[in-house]
This record gives structure tokens, C-alpha cells and sequence, in this order.
């Protein structure tokens, strides 16, 4: 797995970390919310990841990283093993064609478990009832992961999708999963490849 283009290691330092960050909504609310936090946030759109950087030249935050990248590749050369205090994929594609591609699904995973603190949390938030089902069983099932299941508040606006899908009247829907401090994976040990096989 390539590292991305302009690849830039980060530190070993806990971080926040969103997946598919968009236009940097969320990320802009997170980080002015808590400042105390860093938040690197992950954007693999061109057109949205330059409207998240515009934001955050109009509105510095220091403890913001936009990061123009695929989530994959990124987060396996560049995170260390329990860095993640939380993270956050927010409506993402629910790939209703193809759903070996979402994300608890993937065999990848438990290896973004692996980057999770013990008692880290992890954020999904979806429009689609049926996906957010599908999660909680294989949560159950497959990961064994405890979770809050939760209804979002209708004047809730993290994303601009979040604002869309709850002007619609849709049920917008989010689980909040924790990493106990017991739990282990695979990957535990794997250290970040730090740019290695870099595509020119």
C-alpha cells in the first residue's frame, strides 16, 4: 500500500482523526469546540478537501490538520498503534453496491481498531437505517465492540449532509463505539510505515 503524494509523517502524539471529512464542517466545529484536541482530518475529494483547506486559512486552527489523502493508505503509513483518542466517519458512501466496502465490513477495520486508544470511541453516523443496523450486528458479531446506538437531534449540523438529510425530515442515526481497555487485534504492534514506498 503506497503512501499518499505529499505524504507528511505526524507525530507520536494523540490526535483526533476524521474519515471523510468533506468540506471541513465538522472539523471546523470539533476544533473550535476543543481546543485542547488536535484533529487531523482526511479528505480524498480534491474539490472538498481545498474548500476544508480555504476554511481553515480563513479560520486558523493549529490544532487542525486537513489532510488530502486516501483514508487507507494515509492511516496505515502515518499512525501509530493507540494514537486515536476519537474518530469520526460521518455519512459515509454506503456503497449499496458493493458492501464489502463499508466500513465494518472491511478486513481493514482492525487495523484502524489497532490505532485506537483503550477507551477511544469511534463516531459512525449514517442516514440509512439499514446500514446503521448492519453495523451494530457486526459489532456484535464480528468485532464484539460495545456501542451506543443514538438518534441525532433534528437541529444537529456537523456535516452539510447531516443539514440536508435532517431538512428532509430523514432519521439520521450515529453509533458510538468504545475500544475497552482489554481489547486487542492484530495489529497492535504494527508500526507506521512512515512514507515508505512513497508513489512519485
Amino acid at each position: 500500500m503506497q503512501a499518499p503524494r505529499a505524504f507528511t509523517p505526524v507525530a507520536n502524539t494523540p490526535l483526533c482523526l476524521e474519515i471523510g471529512a468533506g468540506k471541513g464542517k465538522h472539523a471546523m466545529l470539533f476544533t473550535e469546540q476543543h481546543p485542547e484536541r488536535h484533529l487531523v482530518a482526511i479528505e480524498r475529494t480534491k474539490e472538498k478537501f481545498l474548500a476544508m483547506q480555504k476554511q481553515q486559512e480563513l479560520h486558523a486552527r493549529a490544532h487542525l490538520t486537513p489532510v488530502h489523502a486516501d483514508a487507507l493508505p494515509w492511516i496505515v503509513h502515518a499512525l501509530y498503534p493507540a494514537q486515536v483518542e476519537q474518530a469520526f466517519i460521518l455519512y459515509p458512501n454506503p456503497e449499496p453496491h458493493n458492501p464489502a466496502q463499508r466500513w465494518l465490513n472491511m478486513p481493514f477495520f482492525e487495523f484502524l481498531l489497532s490505532r485506537i486508544q483503550p477507551e477511544g470511541t469511534l463516531t459512525l453516523a449514517s442516514n440509512i437505517p439499514e446500514y446503521i443496523d448492519e453495523a451494530a450486528q457486526q459489532l456484535e458479531q464480528l468485532w464484539q465492540l460495545p456501542y451506543e446506538k443514538q438518534i441525532i437531534a433534528p437541529d444537529s449540523a456537523r456535516t452539510h449532509f447531516e443539514i440536508k438529510y435532517l431538512q428532509r425530515g430523514e432519521l439520521c442515526q450515529q453509533l458510538v463505539i468504545t475500544k475497552p481497555a482489554a481489547y486487542q487485534t492484530r495489529f497492535d504492534q504494527f508500526m507506521p510505515l512512515l512514507g515508505q514506498n512513497h508513489a512519485e
